[in-house]
């Protein structure tokens, strides 16, 4: 116990906090989940009000509360609006909230993972591997025949994953994980697919336009189908990496001093990979690459809640999906019945802010 003490003593972050003082509960990070929570709500029923046609709020819960059967509602709407919010807007405010949870986690533990307030999901070449598998399918003369199961969906999915095992192969030595090798590795990898992806693109003709809209973010297919399909993934991948939290702090101190203070860093390494690649592939499976979620909301969540990853990660999760929520609100709006593509969005609010961020606090991030 004496050499655990000083050991935490001797341990500290960036930032000066001991990893004493990191496991410690974090005051006040219940308010700011619930508040955080709270905006996530707000977001959703603004978005589910605005489009071409729109739906005052008031009846907006009118209708969900007759559909939940929670109070006998008299309709006074006409039918339109429940076909409008229950089969268009709410499976697709829904795919957006768990796409940019998953990005917001994800990214968050990428950062303290890599210890690198530069990381995003996309770092050791999930995206690369999703938009290959995405452009792949694309190309397929059978895609016109097979999209009742999804092919897009699914090669996007099995290319991200395929890209991020092929990374962690080349970067194990033995039982050991070096963090710069992983990302060295997930550079090169993320690079030859990138590559790869290019030149499917220049040999495509025709579906140029398709691929392209694909790699920009979309969630204009989004269904019931697809959300659902997305949500077991989103959820347990999320709530594996909040459970990791703790772990998370300790690492922070460097792998050599998480090991002395009893961290299992390699078991810790592995299934922060497998879990953060997975939340992200299940994301860009069915959105497409939307950045700059996964890179902003984390800090944000510092910004507000401090460094403490307990913290960090639940609120990136929430106000993830919230600001996800409001970029394609603005995306389907801004230009309508011309819907813009939700990556463009999210770069031309996130990028600025990002900016603004580096330039207020470049001491502390680095």
């Amino acid at each position: 116990m004496k050499l655990l003490t000083r050991t935490e003593r001797a341990a500290t972050t960036g930032r000066g906090t001991s990893v004493a003082e990191r496991q410690r509960a974090p005051a006040g990070s219940g308010r700011l989940v619930v508040v955080s929570m709270i905006v996530l709500g707000v977001a959703a029923l603004v978005a589910a009000s605005q489009g071409s046609v729109a739906i005052p709020i008031t009846t907006l819960i009118q209708i969900l509360i007759s559909k939940l059967g929670i109070v006998q509602v008299e309709p006074s709407w006409p039918q339109s609006y429940e076909t409008i919010l229950l089969a268009i807007r709410l499976p697709r405010i829904l795919l957006a909230g768990l796409v940019g949870a998953a990005l917001g986690a994800a990214g968050a533990a990428y950062q303290g993972l890599f210890r690198n307030p530069l990381a995003d999901p996309y770092l050791i070449g999930v995206a690369s591997g999703a938009g290959l598998g995405a452009t792949i399918a694309l190309l397929l003369p059978v895609t016109a025949l097979v999209s009742s199961v999804a092919l897009v969906p699914l090669m996007a999915f099995v290319g991200a994953l395929s890209t991020v095992t092929i990374a962690y192969g080349v970067a194990r030595i033995g039982r050991t994980l070096p963090i710069p090798t992983l990302l060295l590795a997930g550079i090169a990898i993320a690079s030859l697919a990138s590559s790869t992806t290019s030149f499917l693109m220049a040999m495509s003709g025709e579906e140029l336009r398709a691929i392209f809209a694909w790699l920009m973010g979309s969630f204009a297919l989004s269904s019931w189908q697809r959300a659902l399909g997305a949500l077991p993934y989103v959820a347990v991948s999320c709530a594996v990496l909040l459970i990791m939290a703790r772990s998370l702090n300790v690492l922070q101190v460097g792998e050599e001093e998480a090991r002395q203070l009893g961290l299992n860093t390699e078991r810790t390494k592995l299934i922060l990979v497998i879990f953060s690649s997975l939340a992200t592939a299940a994301a860009v499976s069915v959105s497409g690459l939307i950045g700059f979620v996964g890179l902003v909301v984390p800090h944000v969540a510092r910004l507000l809640g401090g460094p403490d990853y307990r913290t960090v990660l639940p609120v990136s999760a929430v106000l993830g999906g919230a600001f996800l929520i409001c970029a394609d609100t603005l995306a389907r709006t801004l230009l309508s019945p011309v819907e813009m593509p939700v990556g463009i969005v999210t770069a031309f609010t996130g990028a600025p802010f990002f900016l603004f961020l580096l330039r207020q606090r470049k001491q502390e991030l680095f």
